[in-house]
């Protein structure tokens, strides 16, 4: 591929890496206001988050599959105008089931991206160059993390939550015109294949139904939904294993063990992470009473961090063992984690942006180079599977840390506002999720060890 081509490809994959972080952190900031003006529980408002998640993390799979069929740049094109169009109707949502409703269409828009981006760029970088690329297209993602609190609290301060939206749907119509008009489309490596339905079928209900279990535990019927959801994946596994032609081949975990250990320690990373923002979002303007732009301010530290490092750990990766890089990140990832068990109503603003910083670091020590390892161990036709995969134990990752969050909400908190006659049991609830997950971002770092190196890392 030429160089333009390339910068092209750089620039479209690396906007909307950016669009979809820059949404949801920037969301996060405005969640409180969501709540004042709805009159929302905290577990309602956590819904508002997880619904583009949960939609995100069913879709992706399938899109991914597709894409390797039908061509990357489609699915990629079809899903930015999707979540452009749902980043103008979102905020017309009259009500709070409306505007999650939509936040799940948005997201369907966003596992279109997240299915492809990644694919796209693998394609477009051979092997030498793609760390140091997948390293600017995390970047891009950290800058969406970093933009998005300190102008989401802007935005929600000034011209109220709405505006969140309005320039985030700005941003992705101008992408959309970009990408229909300089990028050109890419060859199928998968014909003849087509999509499995009812393995589809079986994945997105098994993730439907173990997210809405999380949300409602403790109750009996959570832990049903929960059950319900663990059988629901085991019939996909058995499904594809038997399917001539499966959505997702179950060989690329059995028989490839970079794969699968670089996919776990994604998983665990980012379900370790994930709530950290929305947590502190909650702590900063709840117990230490600061306005959404105060709090933006704070927690722009991690990503800025991120931003700056994550170029960096991918130009490191394409030299040495993506493994140790990785490890080390998940390592400091859990040394933040336990500062932030310590958190109390009188803790020093100094310590939160400290363990701001260390996770930011950690974060971006671990993403590009577990990224190149995950993509430098399949064939290319399987790119666009390994891409959607990807985003999938992100995507899940992220929707167990919030089911989580609101699990531990609902036993010590409960269905109600918040507001100071609570604090003390919403600071026990903060300071147990931290706890529990330091400990899953602890046993995280032996999931990356335990990946071995790649073939292409053993030849050097």
């Amino acid at each position: 591929m030429q160089k333009s081509e390339k910068r092209i490809v750089l620039i479209a994959t690396s906007v909307s890496s950016f669009l979809t972080p820059f949404m949801g952190s920037s969301v996060n900031i405005a969640l409180p206001e969501i709540g004042r003006e709805f009159a929302l529980s905290a577990v309602t408002l956590g819904w508002i988050a997880t619904a583009y998640i949960l939609s995100s993390a069913v879709f992706l799979v399938p899109f991914g599959k597709l894409a390797d069929i039908h061509g990357r740049k489609k699915i990629f094109t079809l899903g930015i105008a999707v979540h452009t169009l749902f980043s103008y109707l979102a905020p017309l949502a009259p009500s709070p089931a409306l505007l999650i409703a939509s936040r799940a269409l948005q997201g369907l828009g966003g596992a279109m991206i997240f299915g492809t981006g990644v694919a796209i760029l693998s394609l477009a970088f051979p092997a030498g160059e793609r760390g140091k690329a997948l390293g600017i297209n995390a970047a891009c993602i950290y800058l969406g993390l970093s933009l998005g609190p300190f102008l989401g609290g802007l935005l929600t301060q000034h011209f109220g939550w709405r505006s969140i939206f309005y320039v985030n749907g700005m941003i992705s119509a101008l992408l959309l015109l970009f990408t229909l008009w300089k990028m050109k489309e890419d060859p199928s490596d998968s014909t003849g294949e087509r999509l499995d339905p009812i393995g589809t079928a079986l994945y997105g209900t098994a993730v439907a139904l173990l997210m809405i279990g999380f949300s409602r535990l403790p109750a009996l019927h959570g832990f049903g939904f929960v059950t319900a959801g663990i059988g629901g994946f085991i019939a996909f596994v058995y499904r594809e294993k038997k399917s001539g032609n499966p959505m997702l081949n179950i060989k690329l975990f059995r028989h490839n063990t970079v794969y699968a250990f670089s996919n776990m320690a994604a998983l665990i990373n980012y379900c370790s992470t994930a709530a950290s923002a929305f947590l502190l979002s909650l702590y900063l303007q709840f117990v230490k009473g600061q306005n959404p732009r105060q709090a933006g301010l704070i927690l722009v530290f991690q990503p800025i961090v991120m931003t700056f490092f994550s170029p960096l750990a991918g130009r490191l990766s394409d030299r040495i063992d993506s493994r140790t890089i990785a490890s080390l990140g998940m390592l400091i990832n859990t040394i933040a984690l336990v500062f932030l068990v310590f958190l109390r109503e009188t803790t020093p603003q100094g310590v939160v942006v400290l363990a701001l910083m260390l996770l930011g670091f950690g974060l971006a020590l671990f993403s590009s180079p577990n990224t190149n390892a995950i993509m430098g161990s399949v064939e290319k036709r399987f790119y666009g599977i390994a891409s959607a995969m990807l985003g999938t134990m992100r995507l899940t990752g992220q929707m167990l840390s919030m089911g989580i969050t609101m699990m531990i909400f609902s036993i010590f908190v409960g269905g109600v506002r918040i507001t100071p006659a609570v604090y003390k049991p919403f600071m026990a609830s903060l300071r147990i999720a931290f706890f529990v997950f330091a400990v899953l971002s602890f046993a995280g770092i032996f999931a990356s060890l335990a990946r071995g190196k790649s073939k292409k890392e053993e030849n050097e």
